[in-house]
């Protein structure tokens, strides 16, 4: 019996013993072709030599000291890195050990803020259903994922949420995408005056929605408007591209695509590729300026936080995919997987949508195309995919409909950077027969 409390209780899980490249290896020899990057996070794959080496020679020089007392040199480089690649605007970094960690620190900055220019009024957080942005008690108070909540709900932040830009479900059929994101980003506007332009402090948003809804980008000129609906009110633009950012979509950015700069943001996941715990919040200058010119400090910290190990791996993975210009290989292999996903499923008849950007993509399940009706929840349809799947060999990330019954199971596939052409063939066939395999006690 193990001893760990693990995700899912009375469940007995393979044990992982090595990997390589986009593979994991079990206990018992079983190889697992990774599709989804564990949680969209192994953007290297397995073993990288270059970055196993980087975490050596850190090791050699120093595991660890508390920011209390010291800087490290290889936190300063990573950060250097970072801001050298950041959007217009972002000064600053703070680094963290994961994409909670991140999102809490956010919101306490976006709060001290306001607290340290004199607007200590602006305390509300607006963000949008069916998003995730972490399992603490700050992220999932500014989530809008139902089910996540629903038994922490009285120990929650009181936050507000609109619609995400879900063209697939939410798009009526007389609008164009370009009405569509203009309606979308109007209930910010909306919710803003309904609260009180002066006292709402944040919007929050996945610049591309990860695991609740399945690799959602938004559509037309979405976030250009909410930039200008946030820069209108005073509002902080949060985004959280913990999932979708590093290179995931094809920009090192996922905001770069929709022409915007956040005042904050959290990244996490792909920023050192799951060899170490690491996160980030990168923020504007005016942000650190008023910390720095008001109380003198950010009111906030952990024990790990710039972690040299972490630090020193994570430099690694974005030296990496620099050097071997992996971000066009995200562009051209997500190509290839889109399409091929496209030639599979497109006309499926418990496929309803497929979509995403770069290598991160996903398929919606419905039970009838026509009218988009997803499967009854009680299925557990992604459950049976997961299952399916991994008796074929593939890690897929399959996630449940929203707890209302309005969005459908979905599978979000995000390999590693690395990948080739054979594997994503190889991702697409082994896919097909899980999903026949998982359908077929269900149809």
């Amino acid at each position: 019996m193990s001893h760990i409390l693990h995700r899912t209780a009375n469940n007995n899980m393979p044990v992982a013993v090595s990997g390589s490249r986009i593979e994991i290896v079990d206990a018992d020899g079983r190889r697992y072709l990774d599709a989804s990057g564990g949680a969209a996070v192994s953007c290297l794959g397995h073993g990288h030599p270059d970055v196993l080496a980087a975490m050596h020679k850190q090791l050699d020089a120093l595991a660890y000291a508390h920011t209390a007392f010291f800087t490290t040199e290889v936190a300063e480089r990573l950060a250097d890195r970072l801001i050298e690649d950041a959007p217009a605007g972002l000064s600053r970094v703070y680094l963290v050990s994961g994409g909670s960690e991140a999102i809490e620190a956010a919101l306490k900055m976006a709060r001290q803020y306001f607290v340290e220019i004199g607007e200590p009024e602006r305390r509300h957080v607006i963000a949008r259903r069916q998003s995730y942005h972490g399992n603490t008690l700050g992220a999932l108070a500014v989530g809008g994922n139902a089910w996540r909540r629903a038994q922490f709900e009285p120990l929650l932040i009181k936050t507000h949420h609109i619609d995400p830009c879900y063209a697939y479900r939410l798009r009526r059929e007389d609008e164009s995408n370009a009405d569509y994101a203009a309606r979308g980003a109007q209930a910010l506007e909306d919710r803003i005056v309904e609260i009180g332009p002066d006292r709402v402090m944040a919007f929050v948003a996945e610049t591309v929605v990860g695991a609740t809804l399945g690799a959602v980008p938004a559509v037309g000129d979405y976030f250009k408007r909410i930039r200008s609906i946030c820069d209108r009110y005073g509002v902080l633009l949060i985004l959280d591209e913990v999932m979708c950012g590093m290179g995931r979509t094809g920009t090192l950015h996922a905001c770069e695509q929709e022409g915007v700069a956040p005042d904050l943001m959290a990244l996490a996941k792909g920023l050192g590729g799951g060899y170490q715990p690491i996160g980030a919040v990168m923020l504007s200058n005016r942000i650190a300026q008023a910390f720095a010119n008001g109380s003198g400090a950010f009111q906030h910290g952990h024990t790990y936080m710039g972690h040299p190990m972490a630090a020193a791996a994570a430099l690694a993975v974005q030296d990496v995919i620099r050097r071997d210009r992996l971000l066009a290989n995200v562009v051209e292999m997500g190509a290839r997987l889109e399409r091929r996903l496209n030639e599979r499923f497109a006309q499926h008849p418990f496929v309803g949508d497929i979509r995403g950007r770069g290598l991160f993509l996903a398929l919606e399940l419905v039970s009838d195309r026509a009218s988009k009706r997803p499967f009854d929840p009680a299925l557990k349809l992604h459950a049976r995919v997961k299952r399916e799947a991994m008796a074929q060999g593939l890690m897929v990330y399959p996630m449940g409909g929203a707890i209302d019954g309005v969005q459908g199971d979905h599978i979000l596939l995000a390999p590693p950077f690395i990948i080739g052409p054979s594997e994503v063939d190889m991702i697409v066939e082994r896919l097909g027969a899980s999903l026949e395999a998982a359908l077929a006690g269900v149809r």
